[in-house]
């Protein structure tokens, strides 16, 4: 007890700013995620080896926070973004830890057969945990747009874009170099940063919400996320450009659900393998959406660079379907890399372009609900990519990926056409 109260103290000394320790908190949000991420089919292995499982439990966690993300946001307005904070880091803690435990124990040597579904059980209250939790990347958002002046708002929000970029480069590294050692020794990683993170929170992070600000919490209609969704496919302005985006996120996070699975059956990839594929969509997303693309919104507009990106993301899954074994590292590595070009472009210029169909009394009420979508599309796409890879074949993912993007840009070409006729008859 003594040497913990001695290490809070000399942590209560350091003097860190504010936006600092937001900015670390991101990283470690998205760290959680990046770490096991590459490496979940070979953590669940000894549990399972149906894709559908695996798709399941990789989109538990994006529905949880759907479900949550209205209260978790409404809470943080009512009690301020610290405790609610700390609550979210605790949660991370909670379900990361359980996480790792689970990949850790040796279940067939202390459980009779008929319980040997326990440890997928934990596995999926683990991320549900983690998951209701997840509000840690809006809460901090929040915070930095407490200490935030409107001038420099744009500028302090960059800091986000660049903990997303980060998390996706240290984490798979990371992951991938502790997995040469043991696969379960990414996970303890995972929870030694989110209970250093826990305590930073807890001791360093100042309220930055005063109690003047704060807001009552709205009725219970308004923190249903169903409801919350109601406001984008009723807005006539962002209703075809919102399926869309809710498509495309479907379509691109269902295959990428299924993507490490299909690399470890078909080509034999090992966890570190894997990784370094998750290193190379980071640093490519890090690169086109933190310095190519305002230049290139400026040159070519968010219209074509949309319809673009989602070209080179069908070609990067045509391209993982002729891979084989004595090939994939370089066909893997190249589609990779176009996959995460064509996502770096669609996701700002598509946000783009729904914010420039609505009025601004409309903006914050449907961007806000766009994670909403995001997160839902997440979990419809992931879990139909393993029934899809486990009933119609491995590679039927990829197809279907291609054929719903196909869509995808039948309703933004259309969405254009509509607006620019209506533009015309103003």
């Amino acid at each position: 007890m003594s040497n913990c109260i001695f290490i809070v103290a000399i942590v209560r000394r350091l003097k860190i700013p504010t936006g600092l320790i937001a900015f670390i908190t991101l990283l470690d949000d998205r760290l959680g995620e990046t770490i096991v991420f590459p490496l979940l089919p070979f953590l669940i292995e000894p549990f399972t080896t149906n894709a559908r499982t695996l798709t399941l439990l990789s989109g538990t966690y994006a529905i949880s926070q759907f479900a949550v993300a209205p209260l978790i946001g409404a809470l943080s307005d009512r009690f301020g973004r610290k405790p609610i904070m700390a609550i979210c880091v605790t949660g991370s803690v909670i379900g990361i830890c359980l996480f790792a435990l689970t990949v850790t124990i040796n279940w067939k040597a202390i459980l009779p057969t008929w319980a040997g579904g326990l440890p997928l059980i934990l596995l999926f209250i683990a991320r549900i945990i983690d998951g209701i939790s997840g509000g840690t990347a809006a809460t901090a958002t929040a915070i930095l747009a407490d200490i935030s002046t409107p001038e420099n708002r744009s500028k302090t929000f960059g800091l986000i874009g660049v903990a997303f970029g980060l998390g996706f480069i240290l984490g798979p590294g990371l992951g991938g170099f502790l997995a040469t050692y043991n696969v379960s020794i990414p996970v303890w990683a995972a929870s030694l940063f989110a209970i250093a993170n826990l305590i930073m929170v807890t001791v360093l992070l100042p309220e930055t919400l005063s109690k003047k600000n704060r807001t009552a919490l709205p009725k219970k209609r308004k923190l249903n996320p169903i409801s919350q969704l109601k406001i984008v496919f009723t807005n006539p302005a962002s209703r075809r450009l919102c399926t869309a985006f809710f498509m495309f996120f479907m379509a691109f996070n269902g295959f990428t659900a299924i993507l490490v699975l299909y690399l470890k059956e078909n080509f034999l990839w090992t966890p570190g393998l894997a990784s370094q594929a998750f290193i190379i969509v980071g640093i490519i997303a890090t690169i086109v959406q933190g310095g190519l693309i305002g230049p290139l919104v400026n040159k070519f507009g968010e219209l074509k660079l949309t319809l673009s990106g989602i070209g080179f993301v069908i070609s990067g899954c045509l391209l993982l379907t002729i891979a084989n074994i004595d090939n994939s590292v370089a066909l893997v590595f190249s589609a990779v890399g176009i996959l995460a070009t064509g996502t770096g472009l669609v996701t700002p210029c598509l946000r783009g372009l729904i914010s420039r169909r609505l009025s601004s009394s409309g903006q914050g009420a449907v961007l806000g609900s766009l994670q909403g979508l995001q997160s839902l599309g997440t979990f419809i796409g992931a879990y139909a990519a393993g029934l899809s890879y486990d009933f119609l074949g491995q590679k039927s993912p990829f197809f279907g990926t291609s054929i719903l993007l196909l869509i995808v840009i039948c309703l933004i070409s259309r969405g254009e056409i509509q607006e620019q006729n209506y533009s015309k008859a103003v």
